[in-house]
């Protein structure tokens, strides 16, 4: 009895040991290198605020006379950037919530279409852009004597855009959670950053190097806020702008839904469905 409580006492009292921290530090590693979202939002943010505030910082320095009538301009980028944000985050939350309960599989086991589960997503996507919008904007008039609203009929044109682009990412990101698991959550929050600097929220097109304009108009976010600025600085509404955006995300939710249905299909052939949660 003596001998065991002192080998007890003995292995609570165990030298320092490198090799048990390397062996720790290794499964840290194996875990960031056995998932590619993770290892891509070590760089993500730094190279994000770097390009959004560099390319903003040059062409204020480039238009001096813009800084005075800047502050509506930004104001509007800045709701109408959080809709396309909350438009995206409030289908794939919804979806995650499933995810993380581990409810998915329980849910159809039950008569629930993918498709009905789909327009429910995009209902709660809704009313989750305007509990979170429409208070902010409202409270922007009283606070700065500003009101996106004054832009009319314009703005209702731009919230649909913006609403279904972000629906199609939405339903792109949902897709690739479902395939890659729970190790893909954070792009839910981090692919629609990705493209704010490309979107050229809060400056033109005309701002970034040529070679990547063309990127920039595959996006429809940037024809509304290309559009937004010139209904701002007096040059009315674009109906071209919104035709070729309205186009693109067709493109975009078509492609969205494809990726997800597939996805979808895949994990429940593989049993995924009961198995992926928190």
């Amino acid at each position: 009895m003596a001998r065991s409580h002192r080998a007890i006492r003995h292995m609570g009292e165990t030298h320092f040991s490198p090799a048990r921290i390397w062996a720790m530090l290794l499964r840290y590693l194996y875990i960031l290198r056995s998932s590619w979202p993770r290892t891509l939002e070590l760089l993500y943010w730094p190279t994000l605020q770097m390009l959004i505030w560099g390319f903003m910082s040059q062409f204020l320095y480039q238009n001096s006379s813009y800084v005075a009538r800047a502050f509506g301009v930004l104001l509007a980028a800045v709701m109408l950037w959080d809709l396309l944000f909350r438009s995206q985050l409030g289908l794939s939350i919804s979806f995650l919530e499933e995810m993380w309960a581990r409810n998915l599989g329980q849910l159809f086991v039950t008569p629930l279409r993918p498709y009905e589960w789909l327009l429910s997503l995009l209902a709660m996507s809704v009313i989750r852009v305007t509990i979170g919008v429409v208070p902010a904007a409202l409270l922007a008039i009283p606070l700065y004597n500003y009101s996106i609203f004054a832009m009319g009929l314009p703005l209702v044109a731009f919230v649909v855009v913006l609403a279904a682009m972000g629906w199609g990412l939405g339903l792109a990101i949902c897709g690739a959670i479902l395939r890659h698991g729970m190790g893909a959550e954070s792009m839910a929050w981090t692919v629609i950053f990705a493209i704010a600097p490309l979107s050229c929220v809060y400056y033109p097109v005309t701002t970034l190097p040529g070679w990547l304009q063309p990127v920039c108009w595959a996006l429809p976010s940037t024809y509304v806020f290309e559009g937004m600025r010139a209904v701002l600085f007096g040059g009315g509404f674009r109906t071209d702008f919104f035709l070729e955006a309205a186009a693109l995300d067709l493109v975009y939710i078509a492609v969205g839904a494809a990726i997800f249905f597939i996805a979808f299909r895949d994990a429940r052939h593989r049993g995924a469905l009961l198995q992926m949660g928190e």
